[in-house]
């Protein structure tokens, strides 16, 4: 079974550039565009790994980051 990796970036040329390498590469993939969006994700999904992007609007990764600390799911 493919590992899961959940992308969470709100520039979708950078998203779906990585999405294509890690699926390339035999990894399982879940794309998030936003932090709120991540979040949902995560909880859903409980991936492998997270790539998490620092810099977004509204939510940023560190945001994200301390909801999943919060919620103990890292």
């Amino acid at each position: 079974m493919a590992k899961t990796i959940l992308i969470v970036e709100d520039d979708p040329n950078i998203s779906e550039l990585v999405q294509m390498y890690l699926e390339k590469e035999g990894y399982s993939t879940r794309v998030a565009s936003d932090g709120g969006q991540g979040i949902d994700l995560f909880r859903q999904v409980r991936p492998d790994l997270v790539l998490l992007d620092i810099n977004m609007p509204h939510l940023d990764g560190f945001g994200v980051l301390e909801v999943m600390r919060q919620r103990n799911w890292l």
